[in-house]
């Protein structure tokens, strides 16, 4: 249990460490505290704090810096996040007021413009599509018996598929192939496509080679449509804080940002409904991510599900001012979305 005045150190420690980026010292603290205490009983608390595992010392200084526990406290139990003054909210307002025509350009440009503005890496999940629709399906014929299919669906999305079609079927068969489809399960929700697919014209894939093959493929776009769907933005700001030019490290950054399944696993998702995460180092699970920290919140677009934003960044980040930008981050992105869908919808 911590005293009232270890807690306004080991704040202070933080808070100071976060900004200067070097270990902080009993004077500077004799300054900083809302109330006077001296610098020989700050020493003293200090040492108490590092005996407890709240705060180490980088070298044989009296400086100290905190510790992960110490974080992990400071997240849990201290941490105030900074309320947006108007012009932040209106500065990320403006960020995203641009037109988008898909789902996904907004997804995207929400990534580049939240690590533009904290340095850091962002990540941002597309909301999970649970109400997605297939709103058409579409075959482009191309040369040497090959088509494009392309499926849209109700959030703006289009994704695409080439097939190669044998040779006997004719065009008129293939134009029979694209009514049934859009008869039977055009207005579904995605989950539902591929078995409403496997039901009500089994007699019709026949046209096309291997039908499974097909169905298997089609299934594949609209699971990837559906699930997980993700961007991120400022992905070579991971590597500006590697220590000490630590070779290792960078080369595992480096296949960190080349694998978007890693970058899915280490986000993940936000446990137990929390509106804000805070994970880590070693709760990220990553050897190469032990000075980084991760923050996620989910944002909500009513009917059209839930989705979430990243940052990734160093564990000595200013948590207040980062939560506190999450937070109004995340209501705008919600906003934009929800005025994207009254649009098109």
């Amino acid at each position: 249990m911590l005293t009232e005045r270890q807690l306004l150190i080991l704040e202070a420690i933080i808070q100071d460490y976060a900004e200067a980026q070097r270990p902080v010292g009993s004077k500077s603290l004799e300054q900083q505290l809302p109330v006077h205490v001296s610098s020989a009983t700050i020493r003293n608390e200090m040492a108490v704090l590092e005996k407890k595992g709240y705060l180490v010392k980088e070298h044989s200084s009296s400086g100290r810096i905190p510790s992960l526990k110490g974080y992990r406290y400071y997240v849990d139990n201290l941490v105030k996040p900074t309320v947006a003054n108007p012009a932040v909210v209106d500065s990320v307002r403006n960020s995203l007021n641009n037109q988008f025509f898909k789902i996904d350009e907004l997804v995207a440009e929400s990534a580049r413009i939240l690590s533009e503005m904290t340095h850091y890496t962002a990540i941002t999940f597309k909301p999970e599509g649970q109400n997605i629709r297939l709103q058409g399906f579409k075959v482009m014929p191309l040369r040497n018996q090959q088509v494009m299919v392309l499926l849209i669906t109700s959030d703006g999305g289009v994704e695409s598929q080439l097939f190669n079609l044998p040779k006997q079927i004719t065009g008129e068969e293939l134009e029979s192939i694209v009514r049934i489809i859009n008869e039977r399960v055009v207005g579904l929700p995605l989950d539902q496509v591929v078995e409403k697919l496997r039901d009500s014209v089994p007699l019709l894939l026949h046209y096309v080679q291997q039908p499974l093959g097909f169905l298997n493929v089609f299934g594949r776009v609209l699971n990837q449509t559906a699930h997980d769907q993700f961007y991120v933005g400022g992905k070579l700001n991971l590597l500006n804080f590697v220590e000490n030019g630590n070779i290792e490290q960078i080369k595992a950054l480096y296949s960190l940002i080349d694998h978007s399944d890693d970058i899915s696993n280490l986000v993940g998702s936000n446990d137990d409904d929390q509106a804000i995460q805070v994970r880590l180092g070693d709760e990220l699970e990553d050897r190469s991510l032990q000075n980084y920290s991760l923050i996620s919140a989910t944002y909500d677009v009513e009917q059209h599900g839930r989705g979430l934003i990243a940052l990734l960044g160093p564990t000595n980040m200013p948590y207040s001012k980062m939560i506190g930008l999450l937070d109004v981050f995340r209501v705008e992105l919600a906003r934009k979305m929800l005025d994207y869908y009254d649009f098109y919808d």
